[in-house]
């Protein structure tokens, strides 16, 4: 799962200048506590479908790979916007591009909420992936330079907000979806409409500044051989993830709505806690890269294990849950290894690692259900499996090249590292 690209003006979470004296952590300008409600809100898109995911297909009498299709658009519109995220802000400043990416999310989510067929939800999710890209590639930057007191805290503040969104989003789609499916669509189309008053309002101007980027950048970055890796890698890393989300709610066959919500937040809780607090633990113990193929390990050995037991539930509710250990450490350590794969600037890095990524969450949702369709229900979580060892082999075939720029253990970066790290959203 996946957090945001920081392509604003702004600068990146390094550039902030810092302060010799301490502030208290919530003694924040209402300006951050409005956009770190966005941020709430806007991670939630993340888990929010997939308590409903079912009931949709039954309601609109569709099957599970038409309804993954909500991942697919998702997904692969963030993955293309991510490419032009930078220069939108370079131009017009991170203020408007943050209230142009909730405007766009408020009015697709309505329309989703509206749809009368899969198709109209699966176009409606690709415009609210694309207003999800234009805010949370400005979110970062933006509460870094607004908060008071240091880099490390506003950090902290913006992976609070990240996490809440993350963990709550399977949860309030759980508790409105047990009303309609429709609720959980609107809902977020409702809190969006608080986040943007509350942007418009709080948030001071901030006029674009720097160097306008092109959208040839991302694409002359990737000719470093780091980053190409390690996007590669996270290409079938997410095809995992996303695995995860789109066949785990259709391998609870027995579950309610609610039930799968309880299920993913309890995946959302583990995810953000492991991603903040045992992600710096592992990476110091053993090192960036070792670390990231030896999650990748385990998250392919826990999908294996789900893909033989499908058909017992507690085993698929403990593999679910149990993945977003790996997820949530491995989501850290990639973002660390990203950071320093290329001698480009962060957010440049970041669109081209998030093209990469991104398509492996537009990819996998769909092909795991179509192989759970034709084959049996156990190969979406083998299809999973696969794609993540692929992964796991092409970073220990570059293991040298990736581990060259990479820090050994410099998770105390963290303000620098989150400037490039995309949501998983």
């Amino acid at each position: 799962m996946s957090t945001p690209a920081t392509t604003s003006a702004t600068g990146t979470a390094a550039d902030r200048p810092s302060t010799d004296q301490p502030a208290s952590f919530f003694a924040q300008p209402r300006a951050v506590w409005a956009v770190a409600f966005a941020c709430v809100i806007a991670f939630m898109g993340i888990g929010l479908v997939d308590p409903i995911l079912k009931d949709i297909a039954a309601q609109l009498d569709a099957t599970p790979s038409q309804v993954s299709l909500m991942f697919t658009s998702y997904m692969a519109i963030m993955g293309i916007a991510m490419l032009v995220t930078g220069v939108v802000s370079s131009r017009i400043g991170p203020k408007r591009t943050l209230l142009a990416g909730l405007a766009i999310i408020i009015v697709f989510a309505a329309l989703a909420g509206s749809s009368d067929t899969v198709g109209q939800i699966v176009g409606f999710r690709a415009g609210w992936g694309l207003g999800n890209a234009l805010f949370v590639a400005t979110a970062l930057s933006t509460i870094v330079s607004a908060a008071k007191g240091s880099t490390a805290q506003a950090i902290i503040l913006f992976e609070a907000a990240l996490g809440i969104g993350i963990a709550s989003g399977p949860l309030v789609g759980g508790l409105l979806g047990e009303q309609s499916w429709r609720a959980p669509f609107f809902g977020v189309s409702c809190l969006m409409v608080i986040a943007l008053v509350a942007t418009t309002f709080l948030l001071p101007a901030t006029p674009p500044s720097g160097r306008r980027t092109s959208l040839a950048d991302p694409f002359r970055a990737l000719r470093h051989r780091a980053l190409l890796l390690v996007g590669v890698t996270a290409t079938f890393y997410n095809i995992g993830f996303f695995t995860v989300l789109a066949a785990g709610p259709f391998a609870l066959p027995e579950a309610s709505i609610l039930q799968i919500g309880w299920v993913f937040f309890a995946w959302g809780l583990l995810l953000a806690v492991t991603s903040v607090f045992a992600a710096p633990v592992v990476q110091r113990a053993i090192g960036t890269v070792p670390a990231i193929i030896t999650m990748l390990a385990l998250f392919a050995a826990d999908l294996a294990v789900m893909a033989l037991f499908t058909e017992h539930t507690a085993v698929i509710v403990i593999g679910i849950i149990v993945t977003g250990a790996f997820i949530g450490v491995n989501n850290t350590l990639i973002t660390e290894a990203v950071m320093g794969a290329a001698p480009v600037e962060r957010p440049i890095a970041s669109a081209a690692y998030s093209f990469l990524r991104f398509t492996g969450g537009a990819v996998g949702p769909y092909a795991a259900l179509k192989l759970g369709e034709n084959v049996s229900p156990h190969a979406p979580f083998w299809f999973g499996a696969a794609a993540v060892i692929v992964g796991a082999a092409i970073l220990t075939l570059g293991r040298r090249t990736v581990a060259g720029r990479t820090p050994h253990a410099e998770v105390g970066s963290r303000a620098e590292a989150e400037a490039v790290l995309v949501g998983d959203a």
